[in-house]
């Protein structure tokens, strides 16, 4: 009994897409109790809430069209069916970490840059004086264009 107390599945919901788009998560919840019956033999059937909220994490329209899930036989006869997590999935998360590390080093790199940056307000000073000047060459032309008009 102890091998066939917990067993992972992946599940097929592509049949899904043949229902009407409005009623799709819930065609695919009771395709998840079906496929619990037939191979967990019992009619006993409890979905956990985590693999229910993945289902719907896209609305009612569009759940996924594959789900790996986890299903236990409980000491009180009835089978839970839980969202399978991969145990090789947690040193991949201690490892992001380090891809981290990396980013936080090349952070330190353009704090350098800033420094550069202090020297350019410098210039942008010098860019407003000709501006000035193009206000002042303009204002002639606009007196030119009124001789004209007369």
């Amino acid at each position: 009994m102890s091998q066939e107390a917990e067993r992972v599945y992946t599940i097929n919901l592509g049949k899904v897409w043949l229902s009407p788009d409005n009623q799709r998560a819930k065609r695919a919840i009771n395709m998840i109790k079906e496929f619990a019956e037939h191979h967990m033999k019992t009619e006993q059937i409890k979905i956990d809430q985590e693999l229910s909220q993945q289902v719907w994490k896209r609305g009612i329209r569009s759940p996924p069209r594959k789900i790996r899930v986890k299903m236990a036989k409980t000491e009180d006869g009835y089978v839970m069916v839980s969202p399978y997590e991969e145990e090789s999935a947690k040193p991949k998360a201690e490892e992001k970490p380090k891809k981290s590390d990396k980013k936080s080093e090349s952070k330190e790199e353009p704090a350098a840059k800033p420094e550069a940056k202090a020297e350019k307000p410098e210039p942008k000073a010098e860019k407003t004086a000709p501006k000035e000047k193009k206000a002042d060459a303009k204002k002639p032309a606009a007196k030119k264009s009124s001789k004209k008009s007369k």
